[in-house]
């Protein structure tokens, strides 16, 4: 029987298969541990590694020792506070009763606690494990938008930066041989009869000796005569450009900034957009994102706008929907892109409007996208828009919403929207 034992060095000399092997020994307490991290830090951090703790009693490994029976006293040098028969309260945990400290990602953490540093791959693998973009079959992995160069043996013609040096001096030496064989074996047979005169002691001048040495001379002529390189031993790199499978998606952030949407609902939209734009980014090799905002009337803007201009005014959501409608008919195919939308809002709306947006969603748009998200950022009671779009979530499998209330409640929310289906 065969080991193979891998001694792979990954960071600081650490095995990369005893990490492994750790991973997956710790595996609830270190999911744990990424979960108490992700709330106590920013989403734009979101993809960075992070620094866990993991209990030292989850960690210790159980082992024999030996007991110290029997009565027996001892002295502790540095004493300055206790005498002989007083009597004190057992420390509530380790470190000199102490014990307590923040050392990692959670007000729980003690100063033992076993802290160790997890890597972007692997924090973010934690981050999405149970997640999944749901009705992702789709439409665009066969499609071929790009190429990519591969080599495919070679070629008699081509340019001279192409030319394979190596494969054009082989087939030059192969020809050389080839065709100066004959006369290299002929010139070797000749001047073993001239050595074999020498030998006999017959005269330079002699006749024979004389053919003989025309002749060997005329077969040093011919191998001489045979080029070093001949343009028929021209081998060139032969590329060709292969199909490139790849996917693309396009996400819609749709969101409201009408004068009921201040900076805090602003900023918490923001974090869910990224959250969904980094879970994205997993599965897609390239994304386009595009900004939709809208109060009375909606607009495609850049990035920095769609977060930072400031708006007032009333709500009509059914002018980002006919936006939305309009950019995906004119630019993103639903045969070649996987459209994925979010929507963040307070809830307001017109009253006659929202019925309009149930209908736009039914009928123009739920078709046409891979999943829609709707968010609802408010700690008060559900609105009129909140009660149509409950409507379109009982008619479309695809379409989701939660509400929000504090940015804690995101992640949350966000795992509740993409869990994995039952099959």
């Amino acid at each position: 029987m065969t080991y193979l034992i891998d001694r792979r060095l990954q960071g600081k000399n650490k095995s990369a298969v005893n990490r492994e092997r750790f991973l997956r020994r710790y595996k609830a307490q270190i999911k744990d541990a990424v979960g108490r991290a992700i709330k106590g830090r920013s989403i734009t951090d979101i993809e960075n590694g992070e620094k866990v703790s993991i209990p030292v009693k989850d960690v210790n490994e159980p082992h024999f020792g030996h007991a110290h029976g029997g009565v027996w006293e001892t002295v502790n040098p540095g004493n300055t506070e206790y005498q002989k028969g007083d009597q004190f309260n057992r420390p509530r945990s380790g470190g000199g009763g102490s014990g307590r400290g923040r050392a990692g990602n959670s007000d729980q953490t003690v100063e033992d606690d076993f802290i160790f540093e997890l890597s972007r791959e692997e924090f973010m693998n934690y981050f999405f494990e149970d997640l999944e973009l749901p009705n992702m079959v789709k439409t665009q992995l066969t499609q071929t938008i790009d190429f990519k160069t591969q080599r495919a043996g070679y070629n008699v013609s081509g340019t001279p930066s192409n030319i394979h040096v190596l494969r054009s001096l082989r087939g030059a030496l192969g020809r050389r041989i080839a065709v100066g064989g004959p006369s290299r074996r002929a010139a070797g047979e000749l001047q073993l009869e001239l050595e074999a005169l020498f030998d006999a002691e017959v005269p330079e001048d002699d006749p024979r000796v004389l053919e003989l040495r025309k002749k060997i001379h005329h077969l040093h002529t011919r191998i001489n005569a045979i080029p070093f390189i001949d343009p028929f031993d021209l081998r060139y790199s032969n590329r060709i450009k292969v199909p490139k499978p790849s996917t693309q998606a396009v996400m819609f952030c749709i969101m409201d900034v009408s004068g009921s949407m201040d900076e805090t609902r602003k900023d918490t939209a923001k974090r869910f957009f990224i959250l969904l734009y980094l879970f994205l980014k997993r599965v897609y090799e390239r994304i386009d994102v595009v900004f939709i905002r809208h109060h009375t009337a909606a607009a495609e803007v850049d990035e920095d706008e769609f977060f930072h201009s400031r708006e007032s005014g009333g709500t009509v959501v059914s002018s980002a929907l006919h936006l939305l409608q309009k950019v995906i008919g004119e630019r993103y195919s639903s045969s070649d892109w996987n459209a994925y939308v979010a929507q963040a809002s307070d809830g307001d709306n017109w009253d006659n409007d929202s019925l309009l947006c149930k209908q736009l969603l039914d009928h123009g748009i739920m078709p046409k996208v891979q999943y829609y998200t709707y968010v609802e950022i408010t700690d008060g009671p559900p609105q009129n828009l909140w009660e149509q779009y409950t409507e379109v979530a009982a008619h479309h499998a695809n379409f989701a919403m939660q509400k929000i209330v504090t940015p804690a409640d995101i992640y949350p929310v966000f795992r509740e929207l993409f869990k994995k289906q039952p099959k």
